[in-house]
């Protein structure tokens, strides 16, 4: 009995059991439906049952944006860390250290540039995953970069918010980056360069309460919720029930606080239309290449008189 119960059963179980990996099937946050991941990535994180629009990571949302994913990331300035020397239940510095190491990223916006449709442009987008995008010591400067790289190519730059608004291990600094993003929009108009931007899912506090509401054309993912505080916080305050769908992309819309709801599958093209007609330059395809212009053909000469 010992060699059936020792060998034989493990050999047996080890046989119908099969090891399924944890990042197999996605969880729809929307409808619950569950999801095969690589399905998932293939729609750009739009669930394919109820058309709910995901959170999108940094590269994802990069490769999604650009012509054929390609673009170049700039250097941004370094995060001061710790300027207050904060802690609550474990040290600023070690949240920092857990956020880097887990989103592979240095702070919470990443600036990248490249073609549009073919038309030259600056992106920057709030990394959801590194802090809930929230708005540190750095986001100001990192974001007036952008702005000048935007100038310094001409080009417009586009925002794609995702974020909790201001970061409170930084106090009254990350508050501070309210007018510093302000200033790098100023710059932008200035100069007569679009200023376009896309709030995702959420977008609140200070983040919308500053540079993420003086886009010259306001695009928002649908269903994306956008607002200052929270709902729930609102009905505890005025102690009344908000109507349906309040906050969110398609009731902003209605008010006249967006110019358009878009997809994420059409983002591209909407984009990629939009920057041409602030710029005054034509469409030209996803893959960047320009169509080749129309011959133009001469009009005939006038015939010689008869002698």
């Amino acid at each position: 009995m010992s060699w059936i119960t020792e060998y034989v059963r493990p050999k047996i179980r080890g046989l119908l059991r099969r090891d399924v990996p944890d990042n197999l099937w996605t969880n729809c946050e929307s409808c619950s439906q569950m999801i095969l991941t690589k399905e998932l990535h293939r729609a750009m994180n739009v669930c394919p049952h109820c058309g709910h629009h995901m959170k999108a990571l940094v590269p994802d949302r990069l490769a999604w944006t650009f012509d054929n994913g390609e673009c170049t990331r700039i250097e941004l300035p370094p995060a001061p860390v710790d300027p207050l020397g904060f802690r609550d239940q474990k040290k600023y510095t070690d949240r920092l250290k857990d956020a880097r190491a887990k989103s592979h990223l240095d702070e919470s916006l990443i600036v990248a540039h490249g073609t549009i449709g073919g038309h030259p442009s600056v992106v920057g987008v709030m990394a959801f995953e590194f802090m809930a995008g929230t708005m540190g010591a750095a986001f100001g400067e990192r974001f007036v970069a952008a702005a000048r790289l935007a100038v310094l190519q001409k080009s417009p730059l586009v925002i794609f918010t995702a974020s909790g608004g201001a970061r409170m291990q930084e106090g009254a600094i990350s508050l501070m980056q309210m007018p510093r993003t302000t200033i790098g929009v100023q710059m932008l108009k200035e100069a007569g360069l679009p200023y376009i931007v896309v709030l995702t899912n959420p977008t609140t506090g200070g983040v919308t309460a500053s540079f993420a509401m003086l886009g010259d054309v306001q695009i928002a993912e649908p269903n994306a919720l956008i607002g200052f505080a929270g709902p729930r916080v609102i009905e505890d305050t005025v102690r009344e029930k908000l109507p349906e769908g309040f906050q969110r992309s398609e009731y902003l819309l209605d008010h006249g606080m967006l110019d358009m709801v878009v997809s994420r599958k059409e983002m591209r093209e909407t984009l990629a239309r939009v920057i041409g007609l602030l710029m005054r330059a034509p469409a030209t395809p996803e893959d960047g290449k320009a169509e080749p212009a129309p011959a133009v053909v001469p009009d005939a000469a006038p015939a010689a008189p008869a002698a």
